[in-house]
């Protein structure tokens, strides 16, 4: 990354064309379209990346059946039309899941709700998923699960995602593509010097400050993206975000079969009860307005037994606080237009392009979801062009991400090419590494060479791979984000994998390839955080 600490540069010297401030799924997917146009790119993360937003998701790539109630049309069209172009472009860690929603006598009518299907199911371009259909909920084998009540319901298509997975895909990607990508390293200062920024860096480990310029600035920092606006320009403007809080419970599985049901409530909310990680079913969300540090959030009592109550209206079986293996909250970053209440705040997107004429331009970024991030950054380059002048075209809607080079349809062979091997595998590891790597896999999974297996099939090839390519740096960044294993770790273990980081970060490069900062931490305040979540 370039290091400089001249402050008056010319725009077409500055040390990156576009800057982006926030790596999570929008940050992301921003950099690597632009690098893909051939814009110079500089990506700062504050934390790991994922560690915000993007990782408190229900894990879905959807089109958001119920935002048709409050009238968001255009936001379910372009949700649901991504659906496919992200399994086509990511087929390893997006897959199609079928929705059950039965039938609750006194909520929203049948005829309502098949009028949202005929919608869901030709507004977007559907062409692979399957189309939603009516089923007999006392015949069919995923009434069982439901209480004698519930005779009827519906089916419908949307998907599931390893949400981290795709904001690590796509930081790879801009990586490759030449972007520069820079965790653990906070904006601290943005000064204006004619037609160019002078941003001030501080890595959050080391203290180290550095200076670069850019030619415009974006700020993708989520919940954090008004304190970036008061902190880095010195100065508060008008609130732009509503900060919206969801908790979500991870329980032991709550039913064999591979569907996922969407529960309505009393007080017109869903809830989703969706399988997860083989042995367990996750439940959410709530949705709630929340005030104070984003970086502090957890789950109320009143939420957990919200979501309780919710799912045991529908399951015949009620769920106890003992069934919980664990939580999790995180903060939402709506742009604030003025609803009432939580549910109702939009989820689309608002980009808000800010600067004099002959002023380096900035790019603040409200609001948005997990789905629609490629547009979002489609819609971001459009106006990053107009500031500085376009280079090339729309693009990402076909290149796949990092190993997902591979047809739809093609995770069953990748899956025996793996097996084949490495047959030392078992059936569960062969099966979690082809859908989180997809083709990948084969270049640092080999027979012989895996090294020490950590515990639940996490091998030192593994953790090395995640070192030297995806900015892994502890043992949180490892099992909770790149893979969800720390639903299965001691903390024994966990200590094992960290000190295997600890002993190749300093006998390696350890990702430097990637012209960022090698970090040293062992133990986040976030990280103990999370592990203090999880129930014994």
């Amino acid at each position: 990354m370039p290091d400089t600490n001249s402050n008056s540069e010319p725009a077409d010297r500055a040390d990156y064309d576009v800057f982006v401030v926030g790596g999570g799924i929008n940050g992301c997917g921003i950099a690597r379209d632009a690098a893909g146009r051939g814009y110079s790119v500089g990506l700062a993360e504050m934390n790991d990346l994922g560690s915000g937003t993007s990782s408190w998701s229900t894990k879905l790539i959807h089109g958001g059946l119920r935002y048709l109630e409050h009238y968001e049309f255009s936001l379910v069209r372009h949700a649901l039309r991504e659906r496919e172009t992200l399994w086509n472009i990511a087929p390893h860690i997006i897959r199609p899941l079928r929705f059950v929603l039965p039938l609750h006598s006194g909520l929203r009518p049948g005829w309502l709700i098949r009028i949202g299907l005929f919608l869901y199911d030709h507004i977007g371009g559907r062409k692979k998923l399957k189309k939603s259909t009516a089923i007999d909920l006392r015949t069919s084998p995923l009434g069982r699960p439901l209480k004698a009540e519930f005779k009827k319901g519906f089916e419908y298509s949307d998907a599931s995602v390893d949400d981290v997975r795709l904001v690590i895909l796509n930081a790879r990607d801009a990586a490759a593509r030449g972007a520069d990508i820079i965790v653990r390293t906070r904006l601290t200062a943005a000064r204006r010097e004619r037609d160019s920024w002078s941003l001030t860096l501080r890595d959050e480990e080391s203290g180290a400050h550095r200076t670069v310029t850019a030619r415009i600035l974006v700020n993708m920092a989520g919940p954090w993206v008004d304190k970036v606006i008061a902190d880095a320009f010195g100065h508060n403007g008008p609130r732009h975000v509503r900060l919206v809080k969801g908790s979500h419970i991870v329980t032991r599985k709550l039913f064999d079969h591979d569907r996922a049901y969407i529960f309505q409530n009393a007080d017109e909310r869903i809830i989703f009860a969706i399988p997860y990680e083989n042995d367990f079913t996750l439940v959410g969300t709530t949705d709630e307005d929340f005030e104070g540090d984003p970086s502090d959030v957890r789950i109320e009592e009143h939420e957990i037994a919200y979501l309780l109550d919710a799912a045991s209206n529908y399951f015949e079986t009620p769920l106890s606080r003992d069934a919980i293996v664990w939580h999790y909250s995180g903060v939402r970053s709506l742009f604030d237009d003025g609803a009432d209440e939580a549910k109702e705040a939009t989820r689309d997107y608002v980009l808000r392009l800010e600067g004099g004429r002959g002023e380096a331009k900035v790019l603040q970024g409200f609001g948005g979801k997990l789905t629609t991030y490629r547009v979002l950054a489609e819609d971001a380059l459009e106006r990053i062009g107009q500031a500085i002048g376009r280079k090339g075209g729309t693009w990402t809607h076909e290149p796949p991400l990092p190993g997902g080079d591979f047809p739809t349809d093609g995770v069953g062979r990748l899956e025996d090419r793996l097996r084949a091997e490495c047959p030392e595998l078992d059936e569960r590891t062969v099966r979690r590494i082809v859908r989180a790597y997809g083709t990948d896999a084969a270049r640092f999974m080999r027979a012989g060479a895996l090294g020490r297996d950590f515990g639940h099939g996490l091998f030192e090839a593994e953790v090395r791979w995640q070192i030297e390519n995806e900015w892994a740096r502890t043992s949180e960044d490892v099992l909770w984000r790149r893979s969800k294993l720390g639903l299965r770790f001691t903390d024994e273990e966990a200590a094992r994998v960290d000190a295997f980081i600890a002993s190749h970060l300093d006998g390696t490069s350890g990702g430097r390839s990637w012209r960022e900062t090698a970090d040293r931490t062992l133990h986040s305040s976030e990280g103990e955080r999370q592990r203090g979540n999880i129930l014994a």
